[in-house]
C-alpha cells in the first residue's frame, strides 16, 4: 500500500470568515440581548466625561466616581471653570487624575467656546477635543447620538484577533477591517456584545472556554479552561451571579446593580 500524505486543513476563505463572524454576532445577540454601555450617564456630556475617565480603570470605578463629578460640574461651563486641584481630588480614584483633569477642563473649555456648550454629534468635531480619540468619539456617537461606530478597546481587539477576524494590532486598522465585515447598522451593538463577552467569559489570561456559548465557532478554543465546571467558576458579572459595573443599569439588565463607592 502507498503511504498517504497527511492532509492539511485548508485555510479559511475570507467569505467563510465573514459568514462565521456574522454568525458569532448573531449568537452573541442571543446571549446578551441586554448588552449596553457600562458607563452610567444621562446625557452626551456625562457620557463623554465618563468615557475619558474610563481610560486605564474599570467602568465600575468610573461609575462610583462620576456622581460627585456631575453634582459639582453638571455642564461644560461648570467644568471649564473648575479649580484643577479640586477636580483632581474628586477623580483621583480613577487614576491618572492629573492628565484626566487637564483633558476634562480642556474639552469642556472647547465645548463652551467652540460648540455653544453642546457636545457635537460629528466624529471630526469630537476628535478635535482635548483628550478625545476615535474610541471615545465612537462611544459617544453610538450611545448618545445613535450614530453607528465601533469601539475598539482592549477587549474588542483581543477577541476579534482570537476569532481571526483580523491580525491587526493598531486600533484604527482593527476598526477599518471589522467595519468591512459588518453592516454599519450593526457596529454599535456588535461593540457592546463583543466587550460584554470579553469581560464575562473570554478573559485575557484565563478565558472560560468550557462555558463559552460560541466555542463551536472559535478557532482559538482551548486557549483557556475547557473543563465545564472549572470554566463556570471563571464567569464574571451577571454570568457568574455577581453585580455588574453600573450603579444604574438598564431595566432589562438581568444582573445586580453595583454598589456606590465605600458601600459595605
Amino acid at each position: 500500500m502507498k503511504a498517504t500524505k497527511a492532509t492539511k486543513a485548508k485555510p479559511e476563505s475570507r467569505l467563510a470568515m465573514i459568514r462565521r463572524a456574522r454568525r458569532i454576532n448573531r449568537e452573541l445577540a442571543e446571549v446578551y440581548p441586554y448588552a449596553h454601555p457600562e458607563l452610567d450617564f444621562r446625557n452626551p456630556f456625562e457620557l463623554l466625561v465618563a468615557t475619558v475617565l474610563s481610560a486605564q480603570t474599570t467602568d465600575l470605578r468610573v461609575n462610583q466616581t462620576t456622581p460627585a463629578v456631575f453634582a459639582k460640574y453638571p455642564t461644560p461651563e461648570d467644568m471649564a471653570a473648575a479649580v484643577p486641584e479640586e477636580l483632581e481630588e474628586i477623580i483621583r480614584p480613577t487614576g491618572f487624575f492629573r492628565a484626566k483633569t487637564k483633558s476634562l477642563i480642556g474639552l469642556s473649555t472647547a465645548l463652551r467656546d467652540r460648540f455653544d456648550g453642546e457636545v457635537p454629534g460629528r466624529l471630526d468635531d469630537l476628535v478635535s477635543l482635548p483628550g478625545v480619540g476615535r474610541k471615545t468619539a465612537n462611544v459617544v456617537l453610538g450611545n448618545a447620538f445613535g450614530v453607528p461606530g465601533l469601539t475598539v478597546d482592549t477587549h474588542f481587539g483581543r477577541l476579534v484577533r482570537r476569532w481571526k477576524w483580523t491580525e491587526q494590532e493598531d486600533p484604527e486598522k482593527v476598526e477599518a477591517e471589522i467595519a468591512a465585515i459588518f453592516p454599519k447598522s450593526e457596529w454599535t451593538m456588535l461593540s457592546h456584545r463583543v466587550i460584554f463577552h470579553g469581560r464575562r467569559i473570554c478573559h485575557s489570561r484565563k478565558p472560560a472556554c468550557g462555558a463559552c456559548p460560541i466555542a463551536h465557532l472559535c478557532p482559538s478554543y482551548g486557549e483557556g479552561e475547557t473543563d465545564p465546571e472549572k470554566a463556570r467558576k471563571l464567569l464574571k458579572y451577571e454570568m457568574g451571579g455577581y453585580p455588574g459595573q453600573r450603579l444604574n443599569p438598564p431595566p432589562d439588565y438581568p444582573g445586580k446593580a453595583a454598589a456606590p463607592m465605600g458601600a459595605v
